[in-house]
């Protein structure tokens, strides 16, 4: 029987509700799946430990610049909370300075307390520097040099989240902290799904390993992270993608499936004519057309979603757009078929959510899916309400349908 989204007023009292008393956002009753890869578990149980002190007797002090592009905004995913932000870095220290940790400390907590610190091989994992790296296990800035660190903090579902955070950094005889920022910062949307049917895979989410997550882009003039929640939307059975022809993109499952409206919204761009490529196998891959950045995204679509949001549907069918720039649709309308033009090695849909109709010029945003059914470890199914599909889950939306009505998560 199809998916009800739940009533707006009942899901914006519990959001509310849930940052009023700092705890978890979301009440979970399916067991949680495990974290992305890169990302910090805290949990409700561990005590908190006191942040280290801060050095303030030496002088000048770190020349360490730390900045957050994007503040985070809190994400409930299969029984967790998250966080997901990057910590900037630009060294104006004249020698090489080496970083030792970093701890995620409650900006708010008197004393201050620590959320979660960083060090050893996690933080070699994270920290990736601009330009030359000696690969000895931690991080080390050369004098001007810069590096972000990827950061993604899992709360269990009965951890409190702190409102605001701060970051300190060890150096060599000295700390360097970073400016206070919010934790709720995104005007937060509940979305359709943008496609229908069981056994898609959330290929490419937020995790360390994903070439979305780190996929640091200057484009425009500015380093940015469109792709940082985007989802390539996949459907493998026994472990493939395909049946039959590995050449041919209508062996792939994935491949001219209906490409659903996440709301009710205005086309804001549209580009249709560009042909398939030729799926990717070990004899390797040449795109139909040489990638550019007009080409890379394909035949796309992008979708005014209103408060400075879009959604991209990226790779679709040439021929099958049924939508132009400036039409306005209706949640749950058929807009597309999935394909495999521009950038894409096989079939699927690249599904994002961004601050700019520019697909590669904007910052990625959060968003909720309202309803759909993950499947868990144990490989039983369970219903999911207003929440994203993190770590490479596998879900099921449910049959097509159409719903005029958006929700909206707003941050207090």
């Amino acid at each position: 029987m199809p998916i009800r989204p739940i009533c707006n007023a009942v899901v914006t009292l519990a959001f509310l509700a849930s940052f009023l008393n700092t705890s978890p956002l979301f009440a979970s009753t399916a067991a949680s799946l495990p974290p992305p890869k890169g990302c910090e578990i805290v949990s409700g149980v561990t005590p908190r430990k006191l942040a280290s002190k801060a050095l303030t007797d030496v002088f000048p002090p770190p020349q360490l610049d730390i900045r957050t592009p994007l503040e985070p905004t809190l994400m409930p995913s299969a029984g967790r909370n998250y966080l997901i932000y990057e910590l900037h870095f630009h060294s104006f220290i004249e020698n090489p300075v080496t970083l030792h940790s970093i701890e995620v400390i409650d900006a708010e907590s008197k004393p201050e307390q620590t959320v979660a610190i960083i060090t050893g091989a996690q933080l070699a994992e994270r920290v990736r520097l601009a330009g030359p790296d000696d690969k000895d296990g931690q991080p080390r800035l050369a004098g001007g040099q810069s590096a972000v660190a990827y950061l993604c903090l899992a709360f269990d579902a009965n951890a409190a989240v702190p409102q605001k955070l701060r970051h300190r950094v060890l150096l060599e005889g000295a700390t360097a902290d970073s400016q206070v920022i919010d934790t709720h910062h995104t005007r937060m949307k509940v979305l359709a799904p943008p496609l229908a049917g069981a056994n898609w895979s959330a290929d490419n989410g937020p995790s360390i390993e994903s070439h979305h997550r780190t996929g640091l882009f200057v484009a425009g003039g500015v380093a940015q992270i469109a792709r940082r929640y985007a989802i390539d939307w996949k459907i493998y059975e026994g472990g493939k993608m395909y049946s039959g022809d590995a050449r041919d993109v209508r062996s792939y499952f994935a491949y001219g499936k209906n490409v659903l409206a996440v709301a009710d919204g205005d086309v804001v761009q549209a580009r249709d004519g560009m042909p398939n490529n030729i799926p990717r196998t070990m004899d390797g891959f040449t795109p139909a057309v040489p990638i550019t950045m007009d080409t890379v995204m394909g035949n796309f679509i992008v979708l005014g979603l209103g408060d400075g949001q879009f959604a991209q549907y990226v790779h679709l069918q040439p021929g099958s757009l049924r939508v132009k720039s400036g039409d306005h649709v209706k949640r749950g309308q058929v807009l597309a078929h999935v394909g495999n033009s521009g950038d894409a090695r096989w079939p699927h849909l690249h599904f994002q959510v961004s601050d700019s109709p520019d697909i590669l010029a904007s910052e990625g945003l959060p968003y909720l899916v309202d309803q759909f059914k993950l499947k868990l470890t144990d490989g039983q199914w369970a219903l999911r309400s207003n929440e994203f599909p993190l770590n490479d889950g596998v879900v099921d939306f449910g049959p097509e349908r159409v719903d005029s009505r958006e929700t909206l998560l707003d941050n207090p």
